[in-house]
């Protein structure tokens, strides 16, 4: 019930204040014509006593699928197993980028990589990433050199800070690279890398065993002729990690033979 009342009593009469009288209140705004649908709309106007909506924020990986801008500075090159497929970044050509970038599901761009392995290119953004294609080649409007340039400087100034976890057992030395950062088995592309290991690991004179059993793991020990027992150990670790692996690279026991990355021969 409408507790308001429209006759106001006497000076003497008995009332309560807290009931409020209709010829104490503005009058109603009455309107007496419709809207105008196409008049501009108040940007000061309220909104059912609601204040506007934050400005969206924009993922990165989003920006960056179309923004070279955006991209560049997060782009870093991933090992990839034997045989991975996808189209060759320095073979492609514009009419077959086209025709590829125009697909629902671009194929990912690949390098070759050392000992048959394969490079792709990944958009970093917190805890996934986000595989470079045909399309976001075409989005950028870049080429390959820029892609390769942009990605290696980008793993360099995150391996120069990186941290290495360096064992010493009798003869045999370890070196590892474990961050949990994503980029550990990539940091063997870095000719500065393979320089350190052959320098940590090789300065006994034995040679140098590296493993990439999966990507968040870089291994490298030394291999003494006097412990000829060591390479099976080693091989045998690397096939243990890359069996349980959610991102596995290689099973293989590789070696650094004149700063380059080779198979084991044994």
């Amino acid at each position: 019930m409408d507790e308001r009342r429209t006759d106001r009593p006497e000076p003497d009469a008995i009332w309560t204040p807290d009931v409020p009288w209709v010829a104490d209140e503005p009058p109603p705004a009455i309107r007496d014509a419709p809207p105008d649908p196409l008049a501009p709309i108040d940007p000061n106007a309220p909104v059912s006593g609601h204040v506007p909506p934050p400005e969206p924020r924009i993922p990165v990986t989003e920006l960056s699928a179309h923004d070279w801008t955006a991209a560049e500075p997060n782009l870093y090159p991933l090992l990839r197993p034997v045989g991975t497929v996808g189209i060759e970044l320095a073979t492609i050509e514009p009419a077959a980028l086209a025709a590829e970038g125009l697909k629902p599901h671009a194929e990912q761009l690949v390098d070759p990589g050392p000992a048959g392995l394969a490079v792709v290119y990944a958009i970093a953004s917190g805890g996934f990433d986000v595989i470079v294609n045909a399309g976001h080649l075409l989005s950028w409007g870049v080429g390959p050199a820029e892609i390769r340039s942009a990605a290696f400087r980008n793993l360099a100034a995150w391996s120069a800070t990186a941290g290495w976890t360096a064992e010493e057992s009798g003869i045999r030395r370890l070196l590892s690279s474990d961050t949990g950062d994503g980029w550990d088995a990539s940091r063997i592309l870095l000719p500065e890398v393979r320089e350190l290991i052959t320098r940590e690991v090789g300065a006994t004179g034995g040679r140098v065993l590296v493993g990439l059993p999966e990507r968040h793991l870089l291994v490298a020990g030394s291999l003494m002729a006097e412990d000829p027992e060591f390479a099976r150990l080693f091989g045998e670790f690397i096939i243990e990690h890359s069996g349980g692996a959610d991102e596995p690279i290689d099973r293989r026991v590789f070696e650094l033979v004149g700063g380059e990355l080779v198979p084991f021969a044994g």
